[in-house]
């Protein structure tokens, strides 16, 4: 049973209201391989709307529109703009929306919800693509932690139900690996998951292989592939949210996975540069960080009756630059940052988080203060080992010498060690194995999450 069986008449009804008795037509003036102008509409359509065109068959397709002036406007199409003509008939096609439901459960759909696999998608009731973040007022606070099963994010980078990171991490780093592991394990009653400008091989392998069958009954995938136009490359990111707020509005607890970020930046790159805005943000243009941070904004917990949406964000830092522009942006809007270094991955520890360098901004609350006492020994253990890794490592320090160096140089393996571990059944189990090379008393919160005694 869907979600309309209460008043099956829902979605026609609102489809009903939507329809047009007049409708504007404009006429294409100019194009070039990045999309077209059309004259006649500058009055009648509104920024990002869609626009609607035929092809010579009768086929019908869409646009965005990305700029308006009194002369006429620019629109992004987003299928190949090959066969359109000077003179071709276009007309407004309103505020673009999607209509998700339960139905799209286990799918793989592109960002207009249309299949990409097997069998039709039935439409639920439909609702805005762009939708404002909730108002801050109104939210809740981040709920408990939640379970992963990674040793190293369950214990000194804990993730809270409603909390938004992000996942830098340079290629071949085993970020992709990382994700699918999320996308099977967290706690979440949905995963929706935005799959921006991979290969299409790779989308493939990741729903087949990656996630699998018990990850996919779970599942809902956006996916635009690396081939397709920019405009809807960064439409599935988008897409991906607003069917993730649909599941929140039901009371529902959802995980929303994006990968990447920066694909989706280098996107929007490309469409703000069909439509005259200078990229001179590092070579990005300026609207990208409104665009994160509108995207960011609207994960996070829900208001009253509402679930929440727990979002990862994965950021491709080339060289594992932090200074540049999406992930300098991104670290700024979110509620943490996990970073995979290339250097812990090669010495063969995975998942490969540099712990020094990520953070978690759900600490202290979600840890009891045992907990969060094991999390500071383990960082300034780090520290330490860290800061005198090189003297080490170039024989230079002769053992005795520092009995705190002494001391990290036998517990840090045993560290690393629990990092490593990715099958944990619970938090108090990693935390327990964490404290025993600490020599640090461990009680477990009580079932409630509220801390012993």
């Amino acid at each position: 049973m869907t979600q309309n069986a209460a008043d099956p008449f829902a979605t026609l009804r609102q489809r009903l209201a939507g329809i047009r008795t007049a409708v504007p037509i404009g006429r294409i003036n100019a194009l070039d391989a990045a999309g077209f102008e059309v004259g006649g509409l500058s009055r009648h359509a509104r920024l990002g709307d869609d626009l609607v065109y035929e092809d010579e068959s009768g086929g019908r397709h869409h646009a965005e529109i990305v700029r308006i002036d009194p002369a006429g406007l620019r629109a992004t199409p987003f299928g190949q703009a090959t066969g359109l003509r000077v003179g071709q008939a276009a007309w407004p096609g309103g505020a673009p929306q999607i209509a998700p439901g339960d139905d799209w459960i286990g799918r793989v759909l592109d960002p207009f919800g249309r299949p990409l696999d097997d069998g039709p998608v039935p439409d639920g009731v439909p609702r805005p693509l762009h939708a404002r973040p909730q108002a801050a007022t109104r939210r809740r606070g981040m709920g408990p932690r939640l379970h992963t099963g990674h040793a190293v994010i369950d214990t000194v980078l804990p993730l809270a139900a409603g909390q938004r990171i992000g996942l830098f991490a340079g290629s071949g780093i085993g970020k992709s690996t990382l994700l699918a592991a999320m996308a099977r394990q967290i706690e979440a009653d949905i995963c929706v998951l935005a799959l921006v400008g991979e290969r299409g091989r790779e989308v493939a392998e990741f729903t087949s292989r990656a996630l699998g069958p018990e990850g996919m009954a779970r599942s809902v995938v956006i996916a635009a592939t690396a081939d397709q136009p920019a405009s809807l490359r960064r439409r599935c990111a988008i897409t991906a949210m607003a069917a993730a707020e649909h599941f929140r509005d039901r009371g529902r607890r959802v995980l929303f996975l994006c990968d990447s970020v920066t694909r989706l930046a280098e996107a929007h790159r490309e469409v703000a540069a069909a439509a005259g805005e200078p990229c001179d943000l590092r070579g990005h243009p300026a609207s990208l960080t409104p665009l994160l941070a509108g995207l960011t904004e609207r994960a996070g917990p829900g208001g009253d009756g509402q679930g929440d949406i727990t979002a990862i964000f994965s950021v491709l830092v080339a060289g594992s630059d932090m200074e540049e522009p999406v992930a300098d942006i991104l670290r700024g809007q979110l509620d943490g940052h996990v970073v995979l270094s290339r250097d812990i991955a090669e010495a063969g520890r995975f998942p490969a988080v540099d712990v020094l360098r990520s953070v978690s901004r759900c600490l202290p609350g979600v840890a009891s203060a045992e907990e969060n006492a094991i999390i500071g020994e383990v960082r300034r253990l780090l520290s330490i080992h860290d800061r005198n890794a090189l003297m080490v490592r170039s024989g230079l320090y002769e053992r005795g010498s520092s009995a705190e160096i002494d001391r990290t140089l036998a517990i840090v393996p045993r560290l690393e060690a629990v990092f490593a571990q990715t099958d944990l059944p619970t938090v108090e189990e990693a935390f327990r194995q964490l404290a025993g090379p600490l020599g640090l008393p461990y009680r477990a919160p009580d079932r409630e999450g509220h801390p012993p005694g």
